[in-house]
């Protein structure tokens, strides 16, 4: 970059030279020209100066400032030289207005003021301190210069004066949307990157901040992807103090919700195993094994216990060994095997689990297998990371800050796992799961929102990826179990924030569950009778889940749904109901119908009457689906049901 300046300088600096030089030839306004080589003499000796110091000036000012005073310098040495033309004719046809020579020397002046606000904002230990403040060329643009004058603080300042600079940033990304993309077009991603790897926590926190308020649009974010930002947050998940990291984590969230492509860069550099680390401090305490006490537990506290007695550790000095017997016995029994004993759930934490993982080897001495615990490896593997470097000293920061951590990188994870199967496979594979279960019975307000909407997002992508759904939602899954546990918990309360996303995470899973499990239904119907019609909207969207085609075991959740008194309130919905409800509320009473048509219930509701008045309903029949199933619905009624001697109009 010095090269690229020195070279633009030059020929401003040759300019100046033969400005002054044809100065002193004039024949005519001698007296105006000796004032124009005056100003040019100091212009050209603050020239000089910024190519002594050229290593150390802001590129992008330096660029437009210098490119300015050329234009002036190309202007007053087009003057001077008409002041060297003798002869009347000439002096005639050259006559040059006094107020040419007054606006050549104004704009000297704001060249000159220019050149050292330059001087001053990109080389401090080099600069003069005639001139304060803005310099002339802000008069058009104030903004672009304060921004200016920030990121080359940023450049050239002690990380105190940094720090500054980044909350001055900060205030301007934050106040104006293009303010922000100003300070990306000027050159700030890079040093807020750099403040970010180097700087003390308060420089740190700022930087990361400015980051996440720069990247309001996909194009922001990946010039910042481009810049390496990926990799400065990682360190900082890594090294920084939790009020920094939790500052991290939200600018991750930040990027990813403007540009949801990043969401693998992010993942390839480790940055979701962070988060879920962050998520799973002391929330899922470490080297703890969880079991199901009971077949229906009503806390969290019912369905994950430590049981440090269940397995004993080998504690001989010097041996980290243990025959292949005592490993089986560790190793969790498939679904429904040994049900009366406790299931172990090695199987949920195993995977990120901040110790020592174990791997099964062949050993020297004997034919059968041994287990050997791999040693702790601090930095030097993107997949593993030490619970000890992570943690270090994060017992003793404040509840309020460990709750911020855990509020953020739930909210993080939220965005990352949006539509991904990918990452949300690297989530559930992890203890986050658990966490998210824990968090939802035990967290804070905000904790506990962005855990339900991270719960919300990794179901919705199970529910369209069967393998995902599969793996990570087994019926007999102990960390599965302690989440439904408490999503249906927060339902039957109607939390009104929370709700919702459980609600909505409760439908995604509704083909996991067993015809044995129909307890997360009444809770479902009886938001049927819900003030809100969103709610209401989502408790039918679930239940529809459950009772669709779709769903192999639609006729026993059919079947629950009209036990709960489903069929009635779905009725009253339809025809008493919101536009936005009135569609979704008769599709799924056509799903009920078409499978127990045999219902006396549904007789008992006039359910036939009632579909025979929606047919005739064209704002209710929105597409030729619904004509389809509406029809099909009816029909399979005919079979069973009379019609009542009570309509509907």
């Amino acid at each position: 970059m010095a090269d690229l300046i020195k070279h633009i300088l030059s020929k401003p600096i040759q300019l100046s030279d033969q400005v002054i030089k044809f100065s002193d030839e004039a024949i005519n306004n001698k007296q105006e020209c000796s004032e124009l080589k005056s100003k040019t003499e100091k212009l050209a000796a603050l020239l000089r100066q910024a190519a002594r110091v050229s290593n150390e000036l802001y590129e992008r000012p330096t660029t437009r400032i210098i490119d300015d005073t050329q234009q002036v310098l190309e202007k007053a040495l087009a003057l001077v030289l008409k002041c060297r033309h003798n002869g009347f004719v000439k002096r005639v046809f050259n006559l040059i207005p006094a107020a040419a020579f007054r606006k050549m020397s104004l704009q000297l002046e704001n060249s000159i003021g220019d050149v050292s606000w330059l001087l001053r904002v990109s080389a401090p230990n080099n600069s003069t301190d005639e001139y304060l403040g803005l310099p002339p060329i802000a008069a058009n643009e104030p903004i672009l210069c304060l921004i200016w004058e920030q990121i080359a603080i940023l450049y050239t300042g002690s990380l105190e004066d940094r720090s500054d600079a980044a909350a001055s940033l900060v205030s301007l990304a934050r106040d104006n949307h293009r303010y922000g993309k100003l300070i990306i077009e000027e050159g700030g991603v890079i040093p807020l990157l750099k403040l970010g790897k180097e700087g003390k926590p308060e420089g740190q926190e700022n930087a990361a901040i400015a980051i996440g308020l720069l990247g309001r649009d996909p194009e922001s974010v990946e010039h910042m992807i481009l810049a390496g930002v990926c990799s400065v947050f990682v360190k900082m998940l890594k090294e920084s103090v939790m009020k920094v990291q939790a500052v991290v984590a939200w600018a991750v969230s930040e990027l990813v919700a403007h540009y949801p492509k990043c969401q693998d860069l992010f993942a390839q550099h480790n940055i979701v195993r962070l988060l879920v680390g962050h998520l799973a401090f002391e929330t899922v305490e470490e080297h703890s094994k969880y079991a199901i006490t009971s077949n229906k537990p009503t806390s969290i506290h019912a369905v994950v216990l430590a049981s440090n007695n269940g397995v004993q550790h080998n504690h001989h000095t010097g041996s980290n060994k243990l025959t292949n017997d005592e490993f089986k016995s560790r190793v969790p029994r498939p679904s429904g095997s040994n049900k009366q004993q406790p299931f172990k759930m090695h199987n949920v934490v195993a995977s990120t689990m901040n110790m020592q993982d174990v791997v099964v080897k062949p050993s020297n001495d004997k034919a059968e297998n041994v287990v050997i615990k791999k040693q702790n490896i601090h930095h030097n593997s993107s997949l593993s990371l030490s619970a000890n470097s992570l943690h270090k000293g994060r017992e003793l920061e404040e509840p309020e800050t460990k709750a911020y951590m855990k509020s953020m990188a739930a909210r993080a994870l939220w965005y990352l796992a949006k539509d991904n199967p990918a990452i949300c496979r690297s989530i559930t594979e992890s203890r986050a799961l658990l966490c998210f279960a824990v968090l939802l019975e035990k967290g804070a307000e905000e904790v506990r929102y962005h855990s339900a909407m991270a719960v919300m997002e990794i179901t919705n992508v199970a529910e369209q990826d069967a393998d995902l759904r599969r793996s990570a939602f087994k019926p007999n899954s102990p960390a599965c179990k302690a989440l439904i546990e408490q999503l249906l918990q927060i339902i039957e309360k109607a939390e009104s924030r929370l709700l919702l996303p459980c609600v909505r995470a409760i439908g995604n899973l509704a083909r996991t569950f067993r015809a044995t499990e129909s307890r997360m239904i009444q809770p479902l119907v009886q938001l049927l009778e819900e003030q809100e019609a969103e709610v209401s909207k989502e408790a039918v969207i679930a239940l529809t889940r459950f009772a669709c085609t779709d769903n192999y075991l639609h006729v026993d959740h059919s079947k629950a749904i009209i036990s709960a008194g489903g069929a009635k309130h779905l009725i009253q919905l339809v025809y008493f109901g919101e536009q936005k409800i009135q569609s979704p509320a008769l599709i799924l009473l056509c799903y009920i119908a078409l499978h127990v048509a045999d219902s006396e219930d549904l007789g008992k509701a006039e359910v036939l009457t009632f579909l025979e008045w929606a047919s005739k309903q064209s704002q209710l029949i929105h597409s030729e689906m619904v004509e389809k199933l509406l029809h099909d619905a009816k029909s399979r009624l005919e079979l069973y049901q009379s019609r009542g001697s009570r309509g509907f109009h």
